[in-house]
């Protein structure tokens, strides 16, 4: 099954984290970053937890990803 593209920063390929969706170009699960959203944490920490692999954009996509889901 080939990689889907969920949004402009979000895909979920099967040859990557068994077909979870990530963020493009990184093995970071949407799951993990909307958990740390969900807890209170600010997105700047969210950013700085990975390393700046994400961008406040990408966050607010996963955000509204999951609201529509």
């Amino acid at each position: 099954m080939p990689p889907r593209t969920l949004g402009r920063y979000i895909v979920a390929d099967p040859a990557i984290c068994h077909g979870e969706p990530t963020f493009k170009g990184t093995r970071i699960l949407v799951k993990d970053v909307l958990e740390q959203v969900a807890s209170g944490m600010d997105w700047e920490a969210i950013i700085e937890e990975w390393r700046g692999s994400l961008k406040k954009e990408a966050i607010a996509e996963a955000a509204l990803h999951a609201v529509k889901s």
